[in-house]
């Protein structure tokens, strides 16, 4: 890979993991506005799982971009 790519994918992974954790700490947020909402009874708890799943694969995802692309840019 071009390295200059390999940079532009390490730049990708740290907006992929700064988004994940920013989704993380956005969560309690959310879900003081989805409480108030009338039909939302038992469904807060699948809603909170959903959004800190979405987060960790973000930041998984991010770092895993960014390993493979540091070792590429350092093994040339």
């Amino acid at each position: 890979m071009d390295e200059n790519k390999a940079y532009l994918h390490i730049g990708w992974g740290v907006v992929l993991v700064v988004m994940g954790v920013a989704v993380i700490f956005h969560v309690p947020q959310e879900m003081a506005k989805i409480a108030q909402l009338k039909d939302m009874d038992t469904m807060p708890i699948f809603l909170r799982f959903c959004f800190y799943l979405l987060g960790a694969l973000l930041i998984g995802g991010g770092i895993k971009k960014i390993v493979k692309n540091y070792r590429d840019i350092m093994t040339k």
